[in-house]
């Protein structure tokens, strides 16, 4: 039930430090789980990172690149 309640304010925006206290946890460091079990939290702070003017997607790194990273 707390985890529930915990990924709905989360969803809703509300700071992790705030859901901290709201579950009585005493460091804001254990909130952090609720953060890395939400994918779609993830996407949807990359696309909040994202340039304007570029199309969405996912990098597609050059052959001169790969063969680059090859070689390391």
């Amino acid at each position: 039930m707390r985890h529930t309640a915990a990924m709905r304010l989360l969803h809703a925006g509300v700071d992790t430090s705030v859901i901290a206290l709201w579950l009585g946890h005493e460091n804001v460091a254990t909130t952090q789980i609720y953060i890395h079990a939400d994918l779609a939290l993830k996407e949807q702070a990359l696309a909040r990172t994202a340039p304007q003017d570029i199309a969405p997607g996912r990098y597609r790194p050059t052959d001169t690149v790969l063969a680059f990273l090859d070689s390391l």
